[in-house]
């Protein structure tokens, strides 16, 4: 069961885009209300509120000078996945903003599916750089964060200097909707991205337990865990957080304090912004055609754990030559041994020796 569990985190994310590697609400309802007048737990990490794309959005910042950084969580996370680089970058002399990303913590949520377009959410990283009163930014992605990322680069090339993807390799625009080569694969069996495409469903499950999902997902490649207690494929036989067993304690990057903090994010926002993304795979496919042929013309590093599920074994010079094709000036791809997905988190140093190394030399 734990390798199909791998199996079902790891296809999707890494598939986006690469051609050759294997809810209901009012109208801009904000996220998050609760969160309005929440401190930052991170010494030397403030809170604001800014402007972006026509939403407000929360970002922690760290540094009043330097160049700009911007960096950009995925899902199922916040801008508290970042706690261990915004400190390491900023004291490096640079100005660090992480947002919670649309729909994440105590930034608007918009009501409609289509509002998490990748065009909009790309937007939302230019706004950004708009707020902050720069011409440019350096960008750092993980997880969905890194599609938004290298999206954002290719569709405004000319407001970004640098990229630092994490976990999610980009090898050029698929010739199919990622969507429909997920269904001609899955069919009738559980896949979480599918899962996410039912409306209303997938938050609903992880709403009621946002624990439980946090919990069995915010491990280590070799966690313990109990067995599942779903062990059918088959979508009808329930739900996610059933086919992940839960862990029978945490992992040694993560404190009890850490997935309380998160998880009370998500007990305020909810999981329906997050989940949209999901539901916009094809939306985004259909949406970027003038991308079949577009390369990355800023400099750019990929970083992710070598057991990250979601490159799924591939080695590094396979994965350097699949984004050689489509990134002009790719500085080096890094897969740190024995890590997992949550690189960032699990291996903060070796991931900030990277970023402020990649840093110095642009």
């Amino acid at each position: 069961m734990k390798n199909h569990l791998l199996e079902i985190f790891a296809a999707g994310l890494f598939i986006l885009g690469a051609t050759t590697l294997p809810g209901a609400a009012t109208a801009q309802a904000p996220s998050g209300e609760s969160l309005m007048n929440e401190t930052s737990p991170i010494d030397g990490i403030n809170f604001q509120f800014v402007q972006s794309n026509g939403i407000r959005m929360r970002v922690a910042t760290m540094g009043d000078s330097g160049p700009l950084v911007i960096m950009a969580h995925g899902w199922p996370e916040s801008w508290y996945s970042w706690r261990h680089q915004i400190v390491a970058v900023a004291n490096a002399g640079y100005r660090v903003v992480a947002p919670d990303m649309r729909g994440y913590g105590a930034t608007d949520a918009p009501a409609n599916v289509e509002d998490y377009n990748i065009t909009e959410i790309a937007a939302d990283m230019v706004g950004l750089v708009d707020a902050f009163g720069e011409e440019k930014a350096i960008i750092i992605g993980h997880d969905w964060g890194s599609i938004v990322a290298w999206n954002t680069v290719l569709l405004h090339p000319d407001r970004f200097s640098a990229l630092v993807a994490m976990s999610v390799p980009y090898s050029g625009r698929a010739a199919q909707s990622p969507l429909l080569s997920w269904q001609e694969a899955y069919g009738d069996n559980f896949y979480y991205i599918l899962y996410h495409q039912e409306p209303g469903v997938a938050e609903a499950e992880y709403d009621a337990d946002p624990s439980g999902l946090l919990s069995r997902l915010y491990l280590s490649p070799n966690s313990p865990r109990e067995p599942a207690t779903i062990t059918d494929r088959k979508r009808s036989a329930g739900g996610w957080i059933g086919r992940m067993g839960k862990p029978t304690g945490l992992p040694d990057w993560l404190t009890q304090n850490d997935l309380d903090y998160v998880v009370n994010q998500f007990k305020a926002a909810g999981f329906r912004g997050g989940v949209n993304y999901y539901r916009n795979f094809h939306r985004n496919w259909e949406m970027t055609p003038q991308l079949a042929d577009a390369r990355v013309t800023v400099p750019t590093l990929f970083l992710a754990g070598e057991k990250d599920v979601v490159i799924a074994g591939a080695p590094q010079a396979r994965l350097e030559g699949a984004m050689r094709r489509v990134v002009d000036d790719l500085r080096g791809v890094i897969l740190i041994p024995e890590a997992g997905h949550w690189i960032q988190q699990e291996r903060p140093e070796e991931t900030n020796a990277a970023v402020l190394e990649f840093l110095k030399g642009l």
